[in-house]
């Protein structure tokens, strides 16, 4: 786990809020630190759009409370504090860049706006992008114009809603560098994605919301106590002609089966026990792979057995 200090930008106390009779987020209590990035996980109604809003202040919560920094959220200090990237960028197409970040840090009251949009053009690498139209601009460089809008008031915490989704690679990795830049600058980042891989690279912490919270946790963490380790093991012919034997075996589960490659899910003591059953019922094996549980396993073995 990479070293943080712990100064407490965002917390949470038993926040709720409900929509009608649907309850999107419920008795959520969590705190993050400055230069810390979180990875906000979960299935789709999970609440974690619901819970960008309620820090932005955007919507009240309808149970507990809140804060950034000091301030209450819903109050204007609380809100000035924050900095918001919806999933959809927003831009007004017709103007350039520089148009677009200059308008908005105007309508924020940001004094001196031309410096400030300089220097968030340099932060986000825009620099020599600021005179394009942004209708003409790639999904990843609009995405990076959002940011940039984003952290026009400098704000201490920064939340990040699906800031990769769709990019190429290369955007993605662009977008991942500048949310580490921002721990580097000790905010407060939060980030929501369905990238499993992307949360573990860039998350200081996990947080999993199923609208409640179900863990929070560095990811190696999340991993050890809750992923099993993988095993392949690899036999001659189709694997899905051992599929009866191994669902026999106590405690195994079966991953999937394809080609010649049997993907289970075993301890490290019923390796050798699976491996002489596949053989005395005539297996041919050719290569037995114990594999480190993932967070992918982890995350479906909590959000499973959640449901």
């Amino acid at each position: 786990m990479r070293h943080t200090v712990a100064v407490p930008l965002v917390h949470t106390a038993h926040l709720g809020r409900t929509f009608g009779d649907r309850v999107a987020v419920e008795d959520l209590t969590l705190s993050v630190n400055g230069g810390e990035v979180v990875a906000l996980l979960g299935p789709n109604g999970a609440g974690k759009t619901t819970t960008f809003r309620l820090l932005a202040s955007l919507i009240p919560p309808t149970s507990g409370d809140a804060q950034i920094e000091t301030h209450a959220i819903g109050e204007a200090p609380a809100r000035a504090r924050v900095g918001l990237l919806t999933e959809a960028p927003g831009l007004w197409e017709r103007l350039s860049v520089a148009q677009n970040l200059l308008t908005h840090a105007r309508l924020q009251g940001v004094k001196d706006p031309d410096a400030v949009v300089a220097r968030v053009l340099r932060s986000v690498d825009l620099e020599d992008r600021a005179g394009d139209r942004a209708g003409a601009l790639s999904k990843g460089l609009k995405q990076r114009v959002a940011l940039a809008r984003a952290l026009l008031h400098d704000p201490p915490v920064v939340l990040l809603d699906e800031p990769t989704a769709g990019l190429d690679p290369e955007s993605a990795r662009d977008v991942r560098d500048l949310i580490r830049r921002l721990r580097d600058e000790r905010r407060a980042v939060l980030v929501s994605t369905h990238n499993l891989a992307e949360a573990e690279s860039i998350g200081d912490r996990v947080a999993i919301l199923r609208r409640r919270l179900l863990a929070f946790e560095p990811p190696g963490e999340l991993r050890r106590r809750l992923g099993t380790p993988a095993v392949e093991i690899d036999v001659e012919g189709d694997a899905r002609a051992w599929l009866d034997i191994v669902r026999t075996w106590p405690g195994a589960a079966v991953l999937d089966a394809e080609g010649h490659t049997l993907r289970l899910r075993l301890d490290d003591q019923q390796i050798p026990e699976a491996v002489a059953a596949l053989v005395s019922a005539g297996a041919r094996i050719r290569r037995v792979d114990a594999r480190e549980a993932s967070l992918e396993d982890a995350y479906l073995a909590l959000v499973r057995s959640d449901a």
